[in-house]
């Protein structure tokens, strides 16, 4: 990596070499200052990591995909989200930690890995003692992830398709499919995976304390892309990772990208193609999987302009982009 990674900025796959170290945006959308909209405690992501006390996410502002499908539009491509410094950064993380977070969630901060770096290392050297979960599209280089090495325990990323004519037209990155799976080789080598049993109130949970959960989302019309990923995932993955196939595809109203939503039938994921992914994930035989149930429930969709983005069920406020620590 060069000295000031956000001058000429190429720390990210796009190398769009936008002078970042002078306040300009680069692709992502975000010049040096670390943002973030959103923190608290999620109970919506896969059993191993939420537990029994949830997820401490963290969702940053910014990306460098920018998925025509993106459910987190609003901060990912709209700028929603205020400066999180480092010195905010350690006490949240210290917070969720007390709330009873399993772990540190951090979301789509592929962008600002050199701060985070640094924001993770003071964190710890602050006693933060919970694992920490990377959790991305994988659309990042092996370079920028190395430094995160012994500060991240988990990994959470997105395997979204390796069509490259897909990644093209939905990313605007063909090159998407070869850059996503050197980075998950990269996860796979850098955290072998270790569970741990967790009993609370009588209860016993498995508690993943190192590893990968690659995650893919089925779009609705494309079995023929979701075979060719787990068909990669079974030979490179599988028992070294828990695969968490998605049917949750849920249409958002993004006028800005409406027009390349046209590569797939962009609608809810139906009960036919529901029972084919289910016979077709059975025929893999994979060690570990999670598959996620059908519902046609929109309400999960989030709206970071409110205080509690998700629904009651699904998170617990921690902190927020316009009134900070929620007590």
């Amino acid at each position: 990596m060069q000295e000031n990674p956000y001058k000429q900025c190429a720390q990210c796959p796009r190398n769009c070499g936008a002078e970042r170290s002078a306040g300009k945006s680069g692709f992502c959308g975000e010049a040096e200052t670390v943002r973030a909209a959103s923190a608290g405690l999620h109970f919506g992501e896969e059993p191993l990591i939420t537990v029994f006390g949830g997820s401490g996410t963290v969702f940053f502002t910014g990306c460098t995909l920018h998925c025509a499908f993106c459910q987190n539009y609003q901060i990912s491509q709209q700028g929603m989200g205020s400066e999180l410094s480092r010195s905010d950064f350690v006490r949240l993380c210290l917070a969720l930690e007390k709330a009873g977070a399993e772990n540190i969630n951090l979301v789509t901060g592929s962008h600002a890995i050199p701060k985070i770096a640094e924001y993770l290392a003071a964190a710890k050297d602050a006693g933060l003692a919970i694992p920490v979960a990377w959790n991305s599209s994988a659309y990042e280089s092996v370079e920028s992830l190395s430094l995160l090495h012994g500060l991240v325990d988990i990994w959470l990323p997105d395997l979204k398709t390796l069509n490259a004519e897909m990644s093209a037209n939905l990313f605007a990155a063909p090159d998407y499919p070869q850059t996503a799976k050197r980075a998950i080789r990269w996860m796979l080598s850098e955290s072998p995976m270790k569970i741990a049993e967790k009993k609370s109130g009588g209860e016993t949970r498995e508690k993943m304390l190192s590893g990968v959960i690659i995650r893919h989302l089925f779009l609705p019309g494309r079995m023929s892309d979701t075979v060719l990923t787990l068909d990669w995932l079974k030979a490179h993955a599988d028992g070294k990772s828990c695969i968490s196939l998605m049917s949750q595809y849920t249409p958002v109203e993004f006028s800005e990208r409406k027009e390349a939503l046209s590569a797939f039938q962009n609608r809810l994921v139906n009960q036919s193609e529901d029972a084919d992914l289910r016979k077709l994930i059975d025929s893999y035989g994979f060690e570990y999987l999670f598959y996620q149930d059908l519902s046609d429930d929109t309400d999960w969709l989030p709206d970071f302009s409110r205080e509690q983005p998700f629904s009651n069920a699904l998170a617990r406020p921690v902190w927020h982009w316009k009134r900070g620590f929620i007590a």
